[in-house]
C-alpha cells in the first residue's frame, strides 16, 4: 500500500505543476492584451490631439484670410476687395506674387482651384497665402513644443452674389470662398476648413 500512495503523491504533485504553468500562461496571456490595449488607447489620444492641432491652425488660417478681406487696416491689399466692381487680382490657376498671391478665380467646369493648389508648398512662388503675408500676424509653427509644423496656408476665390443684383441683372457685390489648410505636428497631419465669406 505504500508504493500506491506514493505513486499517487508524485502524480499529483505533476498535475499541479501543470495547473500552474497553465495559469501563469493566461495570466501573461491577459497582461500582454491589456498592454496592448492601453498602448492602442495612448496613440488614439495622440492622433486625435494632431488632428485638433490642424483643424485649429486652419481655423486660424480662416481668421487670418477674414482679417486680410476686411480686417480692421491690417490688410495690406485691401483695395483688392473694397467695392470690388472686377475681379482683375484674381488669377486663372492663383496667382504667386504681389497682390494676386493666394486669389483664384473661380471655375465654373473642372476641378475648382482650392483642390488644384498644392497647399503644402511653403516656396515665395507658392498659389497660396501663408498665415500673415498680408495682415502682418504671426503664428508660432516648428518652434518646440507640440505645435503646427509650419504656417496655415489659404486660397480665395469670389463668387457673384446672387442676392445683390441690381435691376439689369449686373453683380454689385460678391461672396469670398476661403480655403485653408492647416498642419499638425507633422508636415502629412492636415485639416481643412472653407468658409463663404460675405464682406
Amino acid at each position: 500500500m505504500k508504493r500506491t500512495s506514493s505513486f499517487r503523491l508524485a502524480h499529483q504533485r505533476g498535475v499541479s505543476l501543470i495547473i500552474v504553468l497553465l495559469l501563469l500562461v493566461i495570466v501573461s496571456i491577459l497582461g500582454v492584451g491589456a498592454a496592448q490595449i492601453a498602448t492602442m488607447g495612448e496613440r488614439s489620444a495622440r492622433n486625435d490631439r494632431d488632428m485638433q492641432i490642424a483643424w485649429q491652425s486652419a481655423e486660424a488660417a480662416l481668421m487670418d484670410a477674414e482679417f486680410d478681406i476686411h480686417g480692421p487696416g491690417t490688410s495690406s491689399r485691401q483695395s483688392v476687395f473694397t467695392k470690388m466692381a472686377n475681379t482683375n487680382a484674381f488669377v486663372s490657376g492663383c496667382g504667386d506674387s504681389g497682390n494676386s498671391k493666394g486669389l483664384c478665380t473661380l471655375v465654373t467646369t473642372g476641378q475648382p482651384a482650392w483642390l488644384a493648389v498644392d497647399f503644402t508648398i511653403t516656396l515665395s512662388s507658392a498659389k497660396t497665402a501663408a498665415f500673415g503675408d498680408f495682415t502682418g500676424r504671426t503664428f508660432p509653427a516648428g518652434a518646440t513644443g507640440i505645435q503646427p509644423a509650419k504656417a496655415p496656408r489659404y486660397v480665395i476665390e469670389p463668387i457673384e452674389d446672387p442676392a445683390n443684383r441690381d435691376v439689369s441683372g449686373a453683380t454689385t457685390s460678391y461672396v469670398y470662398r476661403v480655403t485653408a489648410m492647416g498642419f499638425g505636428p507633422r508636415d502629412d497631419i492636415q485639416g481643412v476648413v472653407q468658409i463663404l465669406y460675405r464682406d
